[in-house]
Order: structure tokens, then C-alpha cells, then sequence
């Protein structure tokens, strides 16, 4: 039988996860640039089916935390947003993933 101090322990776990990136408009948009090296803000618009200011405000909270890097430029006159993960975003949507499956594997039952 489990004792109440495991299971406040293992509570704690869920509690102690990173917000920035829980958020899941927020672990969406850093699901798609995890597995790319850069994505630029139409390619998100359409994948994550966000509004632009919606896209826009959760890359702001991402950027500000320092998990995306965001690059303004010029194509041939048209203005275009590179999206990356910065080596912060990487590691941190790495060890959230990791806590993540590991406070799934150690749920009782």
C-alpha cells in the first residue's frame, strides 16, 4: 500500500512541470519545431490551427522565456518569420517530454 508522503512525492512531480511549455497551444507549437530546424510562422498558422494573434502571443511568452529564437526578413520584398527553438527550447521541451512519460509510467494502477 502506498504510503501519503510517495503519493505527495509523486504529486509534486506534476506540480514541478514547466508551465511555459504545458501550456498546449504552447507544447504544440514546440512539438513542431522540435523535430524541425526552423519553421516559419504561416507553416505554424496552418499547422496548429491557432488565430495569428493567438500564434502570435504564445511565441511572445516563448521567446520572453527563451525557448524560441524569432527572425524577421525579407523574401524578395515579402516579409517572412523564421521560427527556431533556441538550445534553452530544446532542452526544456526534452525534459518536459521526459517527466511527462515518467509521471505517466509511475501512476499507480
Amino acid at each position: 500500500m502506498r504510503t501519503r508522503k510517495k503519493e505527495k512525492k509523486d504529486l509534486q512531480k506534476i506540480v514541478d512541470i514547466d508551465r511555459v511549455v504545458h501550456e498546449p497551444a504552447r507544447l504544440l507549437i514546440l512539438s513542431y519545431l522540435y523535430v524541425v530546424e526552423s519553421a516559419d510562422f504561416l507553416f505554424l498558422l496552418r499547422q496548429t490551427n491557432l488565430t495569428k494573434g493567438n500564434l502570435s502571443s504564445h511565441l511572445m511568452k516563448l521567446e520572453k522565456a527563451g525557448y524560441v529564437n524569432i527572425e524577421k526578413k525579407f523574401v524578395e520584398k515579402i516579409p517572412r518569420t523564421l521560427l527556431s527553438l533556441t538550445k534553452e527550447g530544446r532542452k526544456a521541451f526534452h525534459e518536459y517530454s521526459q517527466r511527462m512519460k515518467k509521471i505517466v509510467r509511475d501512476l499507480p494502477g
